[in-house]
């Protein structure tokens, strides 16, 4: 149950799942570079060196983190495990936007969380990165055709997409709950917080899926249900929030920490599991049986173990959603 729905929309809407992926729509249209791209453009027009303040989004990466060669990780790759090509790690990965994987401000070099990762796993097997930059929607058949070795695109796990892929967790997939900088409103952790209040949510999302069940709770629990807004132009979710039309915006939490870090009139209040109630995460992708994921495994919690994990994630201001330890095909989302 809802106090009502508010919708200024500017086209269709499409279906997401909980990492932001397309379900159950056949377009050739990259919704994820759309949205990202709306959202920066939303903050009003930065220059590149501007960007660069709170994220260096140059092509030389500076401040990019190296790793050492861990043997374990090496010595877990299946002897008859062919590498597309010979000493590199081939991964694609879709440049929906920063902070996870963005073009650089050459307009060619994919720069992001993402991809410092992959060369961090890159080192670790001891071989050189090489990234492919797709559309989100060509990432499967590129993978089981064999064209790159993995993705590390934000790929969340999935029962489904278990029965085609191998997973390597390596990060949560969180929603960010944010709210106006002077907002009285301080923490939003369950459903009880977020009773009575007005909130813009991407509709047919994970997370407006998350919300409705939050409203029937709190309904149930004699408080006031939530009221969704929905803005199909971001940069009018963003104004709504502003104006005090909303109380909450919550999408997918890497955009919106990279939108607050230049828009200081918001700020983040809470974080939400892209599974409610359950933990979502995210993972380096492999050809299904291929063998390659426990070596990924390994060298992740490698990564892990010896700080350079936390520091990648610390650079791009994505600390929140890291995990304690990488996991193999752990239990994914279900089917909705």
């Amino acid at each position: 149950m809802f106090a009502g729905r508010t919708a200024v929309r500017a086209g269709p809407s499409l279906p997401l799942t909980a990492n932001g992926d397309i379900s159950n729509v056949a377009t050739l249209f990259d919704i994820r570079t759309f949205f990202f791209a709306a959202l920066t453009a939303a903050l009003t027009s930065l220059s590149a060196a501007h960007a660069a303040d709170d994220f260096d989004l140059s092509p030389q990466q500076p401040g990019r983190l190296h790793a050492a060669r861990n043997d374990a990780a090496i010595a877990a790759i299946p002897k008859d495990f062919k590498f597309v090509t010979p000493g590199k790690f081939t991964i694609a990965v879709s440049p929906g936007g920063p902070p996870l994987a963005t073009y650089a401000t050459d307009a060619k070099t994919v720069v992001g969380a993402d991809p410092d990762y992959a060369y961090a796993i890159a080192d670790s097997l001891g071989l050189t990165l090489e990234i492919v930059p797709v559309a989100w929607i060509d990432w499967p058949l590129g993978l089981t055709s064999g064209k790159y070795d993995a993705v590390i695109s934000n790929v969340g796990v999935t029962e489904q997409r278990k029965e085609k892929f191998d997973f390597s967790t390596y990060r949560q997939g969180l929603h960010g709950v944010f709210v106006k900088s002077d907002s009285p409103i301080t923490s939003i952790k369950e459903p009880k917080d977020a009773a009575g209040l007005r909130i813009i949510v991407g509709a047919g999302t994970n997370q407006e899926r998350i919300l409705v069940k939050w409203s029937d709770e709190d309904v149930a629990a004699g408080l006031k249900p939530i009221e969704l807004q929905y803005y199909d132009d971001e940069a009018a979710s963003l104004l709504a929030l502003r104006s005090g039309r909303a109380d909450v915006i919550v999408q997918p939490h890497a955009q919106l920490v990279f939108i607050a870090a230049r828009d200081k009139n918001i700020k983040r209040v809470g974080t939400l599991s892209a599974g409610w109630p359950d933990r979502s995460d995210v993972a380096i992708t492999t050809r299904k049986g291929s063998g390659l994921a426990d070596a990924l495994t390994v060298a992740t919690n490698g990564l892990i173990e010896n700080g350079t994990y936390a520091r990648i994630l610390e650079h791009w201001h994505l600390s929140e959603e890291a995990l304690p330890a990488s996991e193999t095909n752990p239990p994914g989302l279900p089917k909705y």
